[in-house]
């Protein structure tokens, strides 16, 4: 069973990959992303599409030859009354219509709009196409769910997913506090990000992200704004960034924003205004797959000092009443 690894890999591989090996399917990952995945996607995506997107085509084109089908579910909804980009419903079309010898498709339909009780039927759908052992099925779907809660709350402890994915172990800064924020597939692709995530312990800055918050803290923050945002992962970025504002326990945030990507475009300008008005530094960096290594150090020592003589002129006023 081949998945990519892209898009919702970040939130959702441990659920997936326990459902299939407890049916007794070989899970087999594409490469990491890399510079030949990024270029696969190029040839097969079309232009308009965002790095995150391509990155997806790249990975699947890594997976042909390797498995005997793909899991691409078409996700539409992840949340009652809640949606998540539309291209997502359409990346098994997209897929098909622009990757040659592409091996069988499990293209299962993902729709929680309505009820969450559809996860159970998408599942045994899903599972169907191993066995026909139901009972089987229903029993590695349960499984698949505790080791998704158990990555869930690892994550609402600190452990960022890559580390989790990666077996990489940051070292425990001690100086600034950053909040970065963003869709999860920019948060932990590094290669995508040009290994942000490093670059700010490098400069000995702590880093948080959405996934380290409760999802009740993140929930009740999101509620406090005027209209509901029907988007899921917009809904849980605010939701951080409202919280941020309340408790004003972090020195900054970086947005990481997917040039091209309309929700991000909005919701990015959305968060600034929030900060702002909360006097907490606000930095948007752009990806995509002309973004490189030059200019993000000096950007992000820029951004750095800007706060560092902030945190010690504050420290300065305090100290003289």
């Amino acid at each position: 069973m081949g998945i990519p690894r892209a898009l919702l890999y970040y939130e959702y591989y441990p659920l997936w990959k326990t459902f299939f090996e407890e049916l007794g399917a070989e899970v087999v990952l594409s490469a990491k992303t890399n510079k030949k995945i990024i270029e696969s996607g190029l040839t097969y995506c079309v232009n308009e599409a965002c790095l995150p997107v391509k990155i997806f085509h790249g990975a699947v084109s890594d997976l042909i030859g390797k498995v005997d089908c793909v899991f691409l579910p078409r996700i539409i909804s992840v949340a009652k009354r809640e949606y998540i980009c539309p291209k997502f419903s359409g990346l098994p079309d997209m897929i098909r219509s622009s990757l040659p010898n592409l091996p069988p498709v499990i293209d299962t339909e993902i729709n929680l709009r309505l009820s969450d009780k559809t996860l159970k039927e998408a599942f045994i759908y899903t599972g169907k196409f191993i066995t026909d052992n139901i009972a089987k099925i229903i029993k590695a779907y349960h499984k698949a769910l505790r080791a998704h809660g158990d990555f869930v709350a690892k994550t609402q402890k600190g452990v960022l997913p890559a580390q989790i994915f990666d077996g990489y172990r940051p070292p425990q800064p001690k100086g600034l506090k950053i909040a970065v924020v963003g869709h999860i597939y920019n948060l932990f692709d590094s290669y995508a990000n040009n290994n942000l995530f490093k670059r700010l312990y490098q400069n000995d800055i702590s880093v948080i992200t959405p996934e380290t918050l409760q999802t009740k803290i993140i929930d009740e923050s999101a509620d406090k704004l005027n209209k509901k945002l029907f988007w899921s992962f917009a809904r849980k970025i605010m939701g951080a960034v409202i919280h941020f504002t309340q408790t004003k326990d972090i020195d900054g945030v970086m947005y990481i924003m997917s040039f091209g990507c309309g929700i991000d475009s909005f919701i990015a300008d959305l968060c600034e205004r929030k900060l702002k008005r909360a006097n907490i530094p606000f930095y948007l960096l752009v990806i995509d797959e002309h973004s490189g290594e030059a200019g993000l150090d000096t950007r992000i020592e820029a951004f750095v000092d800007m706060l560092k003589r902030r945190k010690t002129n504050d420290s300065d006023l305090s100290a003289h009443g």
